[in-house]
């Protein structure tokens, strides 16, 4: 099962900003060691659990990126139509069968390997049909080719001896695609987390319920559990558990020996009811951030035998941000994923805003362009924690850095897509 060691509940604050409670986790995060074999069909997504090291060419030789016609670049002639006969025909599988020589054309298409020629020189230009006259057995040849034009060389995309994917690479349909140009029908990859997710309450309700005076219906673990799914997770709904101490307690050993990782949100500060809390330090150990973010704040990182425990605050909106900026991240590394830092990228603010020193907060906006066709960042019109509605707006976050603490519209902001999110 995926790990912490115990060092990693040696430390903590009042108030943690983001980066540090990161930086305190490197080095303490053990991924999971279980690795199988998957089709490439099943491997989206998959986090790959070995080096892939190419033993051929792509392309495996020279071949034609065109339909048009292999000719020697020597042959045309400068500053005038180059005229040559048409003298063979090559096609993708069944080449032309004999030496192409000089002075001569061979009508080839997409695909078809460019010919051999004599004394181990070969037609080195294929020129687009498209820009060719032909005449019966004749073609035209326009001014202005240039050598090596539309030959695909051999290994120019992947040589043999070449790593091309590594240990760690999430796999998306271009790295499972560049597999399958090697000949690669299965993949070692990491087996997936299991997780558990849970939400508690007696207020809390499933969606078709019959709502009572004061109940919710349970958005969070709905939430949480296609978030857990995007990072490649196995994930397991344990459905809502009253506010009983024994009932949770029950729920969460039990959950221990089966799951490599139990997620729920709310229940982890220091109030009477908050039960949860109290069964993690109570059977393991449990490390509570006071986070330098917004919307945010409450975070729990436990664990009880080798389960990791991951407590996110209540509201819908601070729940996601915290998954996204800490639970993501941390779940990324147990599962043995090597790049679990997102791209920002610069937009200009559509907005003013103001906030605290030393916090860092997450601004939902949409991009839209300006009447210039610059990209500019629309907030959305609330700020709540609790407004769900938000994350539907928004294509992302503005992320603003514990030292800003005041954006002005026009200034350049740091964008974060949800896109990097894997959203």
């Amino acid at each position: 099962m995926a790990q912490l060691t115990d060092d990693c509940f040696a430390f903590g604050g009042k108030l943690t900003q983001v980066d540090e409670a990161l930086d305190q986790l490197k080095g303490t995060l053990k991924p999971s060691a279980k690795t199988e074999q998957v089709p490439l069909a099943g491997a989206l997504n998959r986090i790959l659990a070995e080096n892939i090291i190419s033993r051929k060419n792509v392309p495996a030789d020279n071949n034609s990126a065109v339909d048009g016609f292999s000719i020697y670049y020597d042959d045309i002639q400068s500053g005038s139509e180059t005229k040559l006969p048409i003298t063979g025909r090559a096609i993708a599988g069944v080449p032309l069968g004999r030496l192409q020589n000089r002075g001569e054309a061979v009508q080839i298409l997409t695909g078809a390997l460019m010919p051999d020629g004599p004394d181990g020189k070969r037609p080195d230009t294929v020129v687009m049909i498209e820009d060719c006259l032909v005449d019966g057995e004749v073609v035209f040849l326009p001014e202005g080719i240039y050598r090596g034009a539309n030959c695909r060389l051999l290994g120019e995309d992947i040589q043999c001896g070449e790593t091309i994917l590594r240990t760690g690479c999430r796999l998306r349909p271009q790295e499972i695609g560049l597999a399958a140009s090697i000949g690669c029908d299965h993949l070692q990859v990491m087996v997936p987390l299991k997780v558990a997710v849970f939400s508690t309450g007696n207020e809390v309700l499933n969606p078709g319920d019959s709502l009572f005076e004061g109940a919710i219906y349970d958005s969070n673990r709905y939430t949480l559990m296609q978030l857990l799914k995007s990072v490649g997770c196995e994930v397991v709904d344990l459905g809502i558990l009253e506010d009983n101490p024994k009932i949770i307690a029950d729920a969460l050993l039990s959950a221990t020996i089966k799951y490599d990782l139990i997620l729920t949100s709310g229940g982890v500060s220091t109030g009477e009811e908050d039960h949860v809390r109290k069964v993690v330090e109570n059977e393991g150990s449990l490390l509570f951030w006071r986070l330098a973010i917004k919307p945010g704040r409450p975070v729990a990182l436990g664990q009880i035998s080798d389960t990791v425990f991951i407590g996110l605050p209540g509201n819908p909106v601070a729940a996601m941000v915290t998954f996204l900026q800490i639970a993501r991240p941390i779940i990324l590394k147990l599962s043995g994923a090597n790049d679990t830092v997102p791209k920002l990228f610069s937009v200009q603010s559509d907005f003013s805003y103001k906030k605290k020193l030393h916090r860092r907060e997450y601004v939902r906006v949409q991009i839209k362009k300006n009447g210039n066709g610059k990209l500019i960042a629309k907030k959305y019109k609330r700020e709540g924690a609790g407004i769900l509605s938000s994350m539907v707006f928004a294509d992302g976050f503005v992320e603003l850095s514990e030292d800003i603490v005041n954006v002005e519209k026009g200034d350049f902001v740091n964008y974060l897509p949800f896109s990097e999110l894997g959203l």
